[in-house]
């Protein structure tokens, strides 16, 4: 007959690294020389021990789970990125843009700019700072003709995208999400938030849910020297777009800008009252 031992011994190994041993304890009803015996009990063991094989996963199923996750690295290391730079005039966005661009030169990676063909202040063929800072760019009526007219190949060796004067561009956003979601570039976008009105100006705010980062900045306020979040317009004009430089814009802080809208319409009331008497008189 068989003892609690010997019982223990041959029914061990197969429970060895499984928690299913925990119920082969002497406290356990199988561990008794009459119930060991039992046909029931036999059955029961049998189970038990048919659950406790480990089970082999079959070669098929691995190779897929790997091609599976070749796959997905291959993806992730491919995204691209967005990172955008806003602030009001004067708080030397394009700098900051054509600081990151130096950058990513200095680290290997192929790299173009862009800015909108509207921007003839210092020409067409290169983006300037305030301060005189030059770079070669493409001046553009839209961002989707770009891909066409840098040329494909080029496109495809591209690794990093700057756009300055973003706000400009109404498919600024159906470019990033494309260049960075799908073809895996860096952009840098840099551009006015506000307009003069300080209203969301162009699609500027509208890829700040696509961005990795996005970096406000602050020029100095030109009656006070503080901190100026906004752009305040000196004449008398009403259109969204009206590019110039200081002869047209300031940078403000909201103390002046509030104080300063209130001289400017103040001037541009008195403005067309003498515009309309000038009128009235050469009529008569």
């Amino acid at each position: 007959m068989l003892t609690i031992s010997s019982m223990k011994s041959l029914i061990a190994p197969p429970f060895a690294h499984t928690p299913l041993s925990l119920y082969l304890t002497k406290a356990s009803p199988f561990a008794t020389n009459s119930n060991f015996c039992n046909p029931t009990t036999l059955q029961t063991l049998r189970f038990i021990h048919s659950i406790s094989k480990p089970i082999m996963a079959s070669p098929k199923l691995i190779v897929r789970n790997r091609s599976l996750l070749t796959k997905t690295s291959n993806s992730s290391s491919s995204s691209g990125e967005i990172h955008v730079i806003v602030g009001p005039m004067f708080a030397g966005k394009t700098t900051t843009l054509l600081r990151r661009i130096q950058a990513e030169t200095e680290k290997g990676r192929s790299v173009a700019v862009i800015k909108s063909n509207k921007d003839t202040r210092y020409g067409l063929d290169s983006i300037v700072t305030h301060d005189g800072v030059k770079l070669p760019c493409s001046a553009l009526a839209n961002l989707s003709s770009f891909k066409q007219k840098f040329g494909s190949d080029a496109y495809d060796k591209l690794d990093v995208i700057g756009i300055d004067e973003a706000q400009f561009f109404e498919d600024l956003y159906d470019f990033c999400r494309e260049a960075a979601d799908h073809d895996g570039k860096i952009v840098v976008v840099a551009g006015l938030d506000g307009d003069y009105l300080r209203r969301s100006f162009g699609s500027v705010l509208d890829i700040i849910p696509l961005a990795d980062s996005v970096t406000k900045l602050t020029a100095r306020c030109a009656f006070c020297g503080k901190r100026a979040f906004f752009t305040l317009r000196k004449t008398e004009e009403t259109q969204t777009e009206l590019i110039g430089g200081s002869d047209i814009y300031m940078p403000v802080c909201r103390q002046h800008y509030v104080g300063g809208q209130v001289v400017v319409e103040a001037a541009r009331i008195v403005l067309e009252s003498q515009k309309s008497k000038c009128e009235s008189l050469c009529v008569e």
